[in-house]
């Protein structure tokens, strides 16, 4: 079913719907065009977040299954089948992709509900949209690939060739289970490699079902697959294989950390990540007004959205005290019933559980002891009541008097919890924004632009926004600074960075 026409389904659709799709979607590994159990017949169970039961057993890939996609991976780029194939034909089997999404978009949109709880009409109208768009517009940079000559002696001809890495291994997050995947196996086909998926163990289906569309839409079966299991296992493997040739990685800094570790243990790959952040969002002095409003509302939707399982969410408001008192105030009265946690199904819904009870006692722990270290909590800091206590729900959570240094203020608490934090000078919000581990997102809200100018260019991170949060398009570059990584994803930056640059010189005489 299309997007369209997922739109108009009720709460009972999408939850007939589910019901089916527990039963019938694929829990096997895609390796070399077919479904296969794993190798050593090992399976984990994927549990749902909305009520703790399990939706089904998926097969869990060891190191036996990712040597063997290795192995097909690996012949299939040095056959050229899609590793040299023109240009214009892989950007036509890449469209015809994008097309078999839209088409299955309601089937995918379910899986990523089914799996961690996102509220169905997010996947609907945000998600599977943005999929479509990623793979597209891979798709029309693929014949943008381009050389250079370079200024030479009369003798000499130089030139720097753009070529694909060869076999390239992607670890992706629970958080956007197929977005974030897209982000990093769609660049990475389009520049002409074979790519192996290691999805999050948390999210398993909705991976497997995109890459069976890819060998549907006409892509080699060798070009692109996917090995779900326990990153302890096959991503480890993944990582430290050494016919990989590329690591790109978004999840934890933790993880991140390893990553680097087996690249350097094994064959010195070449290592992409994009890791947690804390992002600063200051709110200036000469707010006032509609401006004001703007800036308080932007704000509810920067930490809540997505149960606040966001790696660049803004979960730090940093605000001057001229106006703390009134965007407090606002805050509180605009936010605290903007979203309400529910059946994720519904498609009224705007808050899911987080992904697991381990994260509701991790978020509820990290809220308690700001509460110790003195933050006020204005509304939220505690789970549901009621039939939503067997999820893993938190209610949004607003806590105010908090200092820089806290542990709330500094560890990422990836749950829909936002930390207030005054200031009383544009020198201090620059101090704090960038009191932090991380540099992945932030913004300034204010009226005066060379004001905004000198926090763009003082704020520690990767992507800045001046009077809006969470927004972009395919053009721009999103990853970090510091321990938020070292990647960049969408952009034509992100395609080139799975090629490879070679330099040839020749004498012509």
């Amino acid at each position: 079913m299309n997007l369209h026409d997922a739109s108009k389904l009720s709460h009972a659709d999408w939850q007939a719907k589910a019901a089916e799709l527990k039963k019938t979607a694929e829990t096997r590994l895609f390796i070399g065009g077919e479904f296969v159990d794993a190798a050593e017949g090992g399976t984990f169970d994927n549990i749902c977040p909305v009520d703790g039961s399990i939706i089904n057993k998926c097969a869990a890939g060891t190191e036996a299954d990712i040597n063997k996609a290795v192995t097909i991976a690996k012949a299939s780029f040095k056959s050229g089948e899609w590793s040299r194939l023109a240009p214009r034909d892989r950007m036509a089997i890449m469209y015809k992709w994008a097309d078999l999404i839209a088409q299955n978009g309601a089937e995918l949109a379910l899986m990523d509900t089914i799996d961690m709880g996102k509220p169905i009409t997010d996947m609907v109208e945000v998600d599977i949209p943005m999929c479509i768009d990623t793979i597209q517009y891979f798709a029309e940079c693929i014949d943008k690939i381009t050389g250079t000559v370079t200024a030479t002696e009369y003798d000499v001809m130089s030139t720097v060739l753009r070529e694909p890495i060869g076999v390239v291994g992607c670890i992706s997050p629970w958080n956007y289970p197929l977005l974030m995947a897209l982000w990093k196996i769609a660049p990475s086909l389009a520049a002409g490699n074979s790519t192996i998926l290691k999805p999050a163990e948390q999210s398993p289906l909705s991976c497997n079902r995109v890459a069976e569309l890819f060998v549907e839409a006409g892509g080699p079966s060798g070009a692109l697959q996917v090995v779900n299991g326990m990153g302890e296992q096959a991503g480890q493997a993944l990582a430290r294989h050494m016919e990989v040739s590329k690591i790109s990685f978004t999840g934890s800094t933790e993880v991140g950390k390893l990553i680097h570790v087996y690249s350097g243990e094994s064959n010195m790959k070449k290592v992409s990540l994009e890791c947690g952040g804390k992002g600063p969002q200051v709110f200036c002095e000469d707010l006032e007004g509609e401006l004001l409003d703007r800036a308080v509302q932007t704000a509810i939707d920067g930490i809540f959205f997505n149960m606040g399982e966001v790696c660049s969410a803004g979960s730090r408001l940093i605000v001057h005290s001229k106006i703390h008192d009134e965007f407090v105030a606002k805050f509180i009265e605009m936010g605290k019933g903007a979203y309400i946690c529910g059946d994720p199904l519904d498609p009224s819904v705007n808050l899911g559980p987080l992904v697991d009870h381990e994260s509701q006692s991790r978020v509820l722990g990290l809220i308690e002891t700001a509460k110790s270290e003195g933050g006020k909590v204005e509304f939220g800091g505690a789970a549901p009541a009621g039939e939503l206590q067997k999820g893993a729900y938190i209610i949004p959570t607003m806590i105010t008097a908090v200092n820089s240094n806290d542990t709330i203020a500094q560890l990422e608490a990836f749950g829909p919890v936002v930390a207030v934090i005054k200031v009383d000078s544009d020198d201090e919000a620059v101090e704090v924004a960038n009191n932090s581990i991380y540099g992945l997102q932030g913004s300034v809200w204010t009226d005066n632009y060379r004001k905004a100018m000198r926090f763009a260019r003082e704020i520690e991170c990767g992507t800045f926004l001046v009077n809006s949060y969470e927004e972009g398009d395919m053009t721009q570059p999103f990853g970090g600074f510091k321990q938020s990584g070292n990647a960049k994803d969408m952009c034509f930056e992100s395609l080139l960075s799975y090629t490879n640059s070679k330099a040839v010189w020749f004498r012509l005489n």
